[in-house]
């Protein structure tokens, strides 16, 4: 497999790089066999914005861990993530494959069933094939099982059947029901007398709710999350149970950091490349720091969360350097979608937001088809390997399987994704020349430094979180390069402009598709 993955990967010179390097150490002279596998982290964030991230220049924040990657490895800014929300843009980054051609790719509940087929393929099949032990930290939000989930059984499938060796997760995300970890397909110190069962239709009797019971609770709900109550803060769906079982909410970083190290360790004493997708909880809702954390961001929760994920960043790398992998290690840096503020609960995040810009310069935010939806931080380090840099190429999470496939010698792909292995390593600057981005299943094109949004029906403006959706009766045309902020609609003054991209887009949605059809009867 060696000779392989030595004529295949592209521009880059593997050979000397070790698994264990440790830089200046009697370590890396002991064990200095070259290995053309380097070990391959995924680091993603939940709702982190463009301007959540220093390195970019355009917020108030001090991340100096995440700007430790951002500095030292490719800072992207046109990177993007598939979706304006979270599971299609999961979806998409394991699959390769666009969101929207799933009809089931929209936000989950706690109980719904497992999205991505176990016949397709996926970024931890394809390096387990070539050699890698793959494991996932941290937040799922893909479902589980095949329909109704006894919670108190194994569960499958899950992580573990579309690629992962090894899975520690939460089910759905914080704020929604079963609030429990599940690891390897069962939930983590389940009582057997003490079940669990989960319900997104009704309550069950006698179980409290923020309805019912407001005085329980310690977090206030804005809008959505009134339903269990769960360490005094109110969830999404019904739950009854499992008392032993459920997570503390303010130590979720660090348990989920320790979950990450120890899989880190496992693997360098077994000696083998390794794949994780460590997938941080922060800055999502309920935004429940660690009190280590409380008030140093000036912010209220929102803030102080994000200067915890960045503390995690920084405590992985310090891992990493530890174990003397670091130089041996690719990293991938990025969020799921772009910012928002208030989101459910009542924390502070827009009253004490002060001058910080969560989506930096970009309009929208999460759930919108304007940049700040889906344009996010999005980061390659490699010490050593990759020379720092900022890249301007148009990149995107659905990229990352095919990269990956070209980097480990893997013939395999899938349909979407783009080999942009030398972009991600600062060897070219041609990036994608198209891309297809959504937002709760609409849909609009991204290509070259232009945005066309089509027209649709809907709120202009989605009121509970204040965040322009980019809903339209018009089509909408946007030169990026000229007005990043997307303030000037030149649909009406660029017509040949505006029917090149429609071709575009038309093309790569395909004739039949039940969304060109609805555009074309308008």
């Amino acid at each position: 497999m060696k000779n392989r993955i030595f004529s295949k990967v592209t521009g880059l010179f593997l050979l000397g790089i070790t698994l264990f390097t440790s830089c200046g150490s009697d370590q890396s002279q002991q064990n200095s066999q070259p290995k053309a596998s380097p070990n391959i982290i995924f680091i993603y964030l939940d709702d982190l914005g463009y301007g959540d991230v220093s390195a970019y220049g355009v917020g108030t924040l001090s991340t100096p861990n995440m700007d430790r990657l951002a500095n030292g490895g490719i800072r992207f800014t046109n990177g993007y993530a598939s979706s304006a929300t979270c599971t299609p843009s999961r979806f998409a980054l394991l699959t390769g494959m666009y969101p929207w051609r799933n009809a089931d790719a929209k936000i989950l509940s706690g109980t719904a069933p497992l999205l991505i087929d176990t016949a397709q393929l996926t970024i931890p099949k394809l390096l387990k094939e070539q050699g890698y032990h793959t494991g996932i930290v941290g937040k799922w939000h893909l479902g589980l099982g095949t329909g109704s989930v006894d919670w108190n059984q194994e569960i499958s499938p899950g992580p573990n059947q579309v690629g992962f060796d090894y899975s520690h997760i939460l089910a759905a995300t914080q704020d929604r029901v079963p609030t429990v970890y599940i690891d390897n397909g069962r939930v983590l110190n389940l009582d057997p007398n003490d079940p669990i069962m989960v319900n997104y239709d009704e309550n069950f009797e006698g179980e409290p709710t923020a309805l019912t019971h407001p005085e329980l609770l310690t977090m206030k709900w804005h809008h959505g999350h009134n339903n269990s109550i769960v360490n005094g803060i109110p969830r999404i769906g019904f739950m009854k149970g499992g008392e032993k079982a459920k997570w503390s909410d303010i130590d979720m970083a660090d348990h989920f950091l320790g979950k990450a190290k120890t899989y880190v360790q496992d693997r360098v004493k077994a000696g083998e490349p390794f794949f994780l997708f460590y997938a941080l909880q922060e800055p999502h809702v309920p935004r429940t720091p660690h009190p280590r954390f409380e008030g140093t961001s000036g912010m209220g929760p929102r803030g102080d969360a994000i200067l915890e994920a960045d503390w995690v960043v920084g405590e992985l790398l310090k891992e990493l350097e530890e174990q003397g992998i670091l130089e041996n290690t690719l990293i991938f840096f990025s969020s799921d979608n772009g910012p928002v503020l208030n989101d459910g609960y009542y924390d502070d995040a827009v009253e004490k937001i002060g001058n910080h810009t969560p989506a930096g310069p970009l309009r929208g935010g999460k759930y919108s088809l304007f940049e700040a939806g889906t344009r996010v931080p999005f980061i390659t380090y490699w010490k050593g390997t990759i020379q720092p840099g900022v890249s301007d190429a148009l990149v995107t999470q659905i990229d990352l399987l095919a990269s990956l496939a070209a980097l480990t010698g893997s013939e395999k792909t899938a349909a979407d994704s783009e080999n942009l292995i030398d972009v991600l390593m600062g060897k070219s600057q041609k990036g994608r020349e198209a891309f297809v981005l959504e937002a709760t299943t609409k849909t609009a094109l991204r290509a070259g430094d232009w945005l066309m949004i089509p027209p649709y029906n809907g709120l202009e403006v989605a009121a509970q979180v204040n965040i322009e959706l980019g809903n339209s009766p018009e089509y909408q045309l946007y030169n990026l390069k000229e007005d990043i902020g997307q303030t000037k609609n030149l649909a009406q003054t660029n017509p040949e402009k505006l029917q090149e991209m429609i071709s575009i887009f038309e093309g790569i949605r395909g004739p039949n598709d039940k969304q060109i059809q609805q555009l074309e009867l308008k």
